[in-house]
């Protein structure tokens, strides 16, 4: 500093080490962040050749190695670990992150089951570190769209939310989603019910009950691939969730009924295509096209309503925010221990074919 003038210095980046390099690890967490101000990928765990010739074309400044431990020998190095590997993995990588002293980013389903992420979410309250769970949904456009619906009270005292990701997949593909190992958390319920339970207890709270039917219908599938779940919240509102593989001509994605208006979207969120197909986020990024939007109103007075971006982003600059100046995650990990809490009702319910009260959230 001179006299009569101050400088200020731009901290270095956060160094960020990825562990996974497939689907999820190349398609969303690197890009996200790659294009987070205050974030660096430093550092890629991946032995396939493929996947590194990939990182070294996507992101040439990153350091690749072969393994998580190889990632995790020296702590010093990095700023925080994000875990985009096989979700049997989630658990025991988490864990040793946590151990080594570096906040932790993880990838749904945080774990297999409640205790284990109840588990995770202590030892990083314990240690002082950030654990947050990749629940992306929570920044689609049309999740987006109905929170601002709701805070403006547009739709009236809401009675009814409808949920769908329903998709046509009738052949068996190979990869943990068709895993019948425990650990693996393959199925439907825990893919998609990851996201659709996550959302429905963001928007209306706690659920009190819950009956839900779990099927495998295509022939050889091990593992359910259409579901349906009816949460009761505690708040008195009613979500109906549907996922599939084996949806022909999929619903709405959303519906919601107040009892003033409705809102109906059909059709994804364009965010994940667009990751999918190599774009990375910018101007106009999230954004649905007008023959995209949904319509708001009830019987003849329903008419498009403009969609909020979707904003994918937000998730890593939330994480840069609260390992730099120390607020919340953008996402509790006590939330991904209620999801799961829920999910594991929900399995309960369709073993036995009832409906399942739940026990009230404490903190």
């Amino acid at each position: 500093m001179t006299h009569g003038v101050t400088t200020e210095t731009t901290p270095p980046p956060l160094r960020v080490g990825l562990i996974g390099y497939g689907l999820a690890g190349a398609a969303f967490h690197a890009p996200l962040i790659a294009t987070t101000p205050g974030l660096r990928l430093h550092t890629v765990a991946t032995a396939d050749p493929q996947r590194r010739a990939r990182l070294a074309a996507d992101h040439p400044r990153a350091r690749a190695v072969d393994n998580a431990e190889q990632l995790l020998a020296d702590p010093a190095a990095l700023d925080l670990v994000v875990i985009a590997s096989p979700n049997d993995t989630h658990v025991p990588l988490s864990r040793a992150a946590l151990e080594a002293g570096l906040p932790v980013v993880v990838d749904k389903p945080i774990a297999a089951t409640s205790a284990e992420a109840r588990e995770l979410t202590a030892l990083a309250a314990a240690r002082g570190l950030l654990l947050t769970v990749f629940q992306n949904r929570r920044w689609d456009s049309d999740f987006r769209t109905i929170q601002g619906l709701l805070a403006e009270g547009g739709l009236g005292r809401v009675h009814r939310f409808e949920s769908r990701f329903e998709r046509w997949r009738p052949g068996l593909k190979a990869g943990w989603r068709e895993s019948a190992d425990p650990a693996q958390a393959g199925g439907i319920l825990y893919d998609l019910g990851s996201h659709l339970v996550d959302q429905a207890l963001q928007l209306f709270g706690p659920a009190r009950s819950i009956y839900a039917e779990i099927d495998a219908r295509r022939p050889g599938a091990r593992v359910d691939d259409d579901a349906f779940l009816a949460l009761t919240h505690r708040s008195g509102v009613r979500s109906h969730l549907w996922m599939s593989a084996l949806a022909g001509q999929p619903g709405p994605r959303l519906r919601v009924l107040g009892d003033r208006s409705a809102y109906t979207v059909h059709g994804l969120d364009p965010q994940e295509a667009a990751l999918r197909e190599g774009q990375r986020p910018g101007p106009g990024w999230g954004a649905p096209a007008e023959s995209q939007w949904g319509l708001l109103g009830a019987g003849d007075d329903a008419a498009p309503y403009p969609s909020r971006p979707g904003d994918y982003p937000a998730f890593y600059a939330g994480v840069a925010a609260a390992l730099r100046e120390g607020g919340p995650a953008p996402v509790d990990p006590n939330d991904a221990v209620a999801a799961l809490t829920v999910l594991e009702a929900a399995r309960r319910s369709a073993d036995e074919g009832r409906t399942v009260e739940l026990p009230e959230v404490t903190r």
